[in-house]
């Protein structure tokens, strides 16, 4: 059985065990959260001038589209605000701050009618987070900046809580990735040849759970729940943005969701933060995710912050 959460009030522990157990959170905007898409929109709009951001892509090429949104996405991560609405938006949620561990927020955009689906706009297939190396304890919070429909939305396949799917994890290396495939998106504008964990068995897409939440409403879920990018045919472009956080307890026990078909190799761990003062998470703790020799290079993704830093006087002034 899953259970879709409108506005619960249980405290965080009992929260995490029911994401644990496969069910889905939802809640409508408060202030905290739109607080945080308000940033967003403000940062968007600077981006695209004069142009609706929502349908920019009826009046430029793709690739002047993708040279909007390729340095928006870093500028948006890095920009001095943001992590302190993410705590705050954890804070809110009661979340304690000198456990829970949050990474860097993800500024995305599905474009409508197939115009731009790879690279910096790609399109999720049906994944698992912990196909790409997250830990099974990891919770993916998702809101939408704008008002979506259906027809732009994510979808769950509850389907495969429980049920393996093959798949290519085995092969994905989370520092390789880190090294190659994330510093080549805006280069992926036609087509996305980057080395992602795909399934390879045809995936039974119905049932499917398809949540639509005013823009600044939260969609919580574990990383371990099968989702993917609905083919977006509103009309209008989809914003969006994710985070992710792990709490310290389940870090430290290697507990969470179960484990049914993900075998990655590296982790993700190491871009966690403490929600408190932003200190990383201790490397003893996360060196017991780490399988075989460990490299020293992609440990963390480490981008280009030298046109970020140039774009963001303009943004900020």
């Amino acid at each position: 059985m899953h259970t879709v959460y409108v506005d619960s009030a249980v405290n965080d522990q009992v929260r995490r065990e029911r994401l644990y157990n496969g069910q889905i959170f939802v809640f409508t905007p408060r202030p905290s959260t739109i607080a945080l898409i308000q940033h967003a929109r403000k940062m968007i709009a600077a981006a695209f001038g004069n142009l609706d951001p929502r349908d920019a892509q009826f009046h430029m090429s793709v690739e002047e589209y993708v040279s909007i949104v390729a340095p928006l996405k870093p500028q948006f991560i890095h920009h001095p605000e943001t992590k302190g609405l993410i705590q705050d938006i954890l804070r809110d949620f009661s979340c304690d701050l000198e456990k829970t561990y949050l990474d860097v927020p993800r500024l995305r955009m599905v474009t409508s009618d197939g115009y731009l689906t790879s690279g910096v706009g790609y399109a999720h297939h049906p994944h698992r987070d912990t196909w790409y190396s997250a830990p099974m304890c990891q919770l993916n919070w998702w809101l939408p900046i704008y008002e979506i429909e259906t027809e732009c939305s994510m979808a769950f396949h509850p389907r495969y809580w429980n049920q393996a799917v093959k798949n290519e994890s085995s092969s994905f290396n989370y520092y390789e990735w880190n090294k190659s495939g994330r510093k080549s998106a805006a280069q992926h504008i036609k087509s996305d040849t980057r080395k992602q964990p795909h399934a390879v068995e045809e995936i039974e897409l119905d049932p499917q759970i398809r949540v639509v939440c005013p823009a600044g409403g939260i969609v919580l879920f574990s990383g371990a729940q099968l989702h993917s990018t609905v083919p977006n045919t509103s009309g209008f472009s989809r914003y969006s943005i994710d985070f992710r956080t792990v709490h310290l307890d389940e870090v430290t026990s290697m507990s969470g969701a179960p484990n049914v078909d993900s075998e990655p190799t590296g982790t993700s761990l190491r871009d966690f933060m403490r929600g408190s003062d932003l200190c990383r998470l201790p490397e003893e703790i996360v060196r017991q995710y780490d399988q075989g020799s460990l490299v020293e290079e992609g440990l963390i993704f480490k981008p280009d912050l030298g046109d970020v830093e140039k774009r963001q006087v303009s943004v900020v002034s």
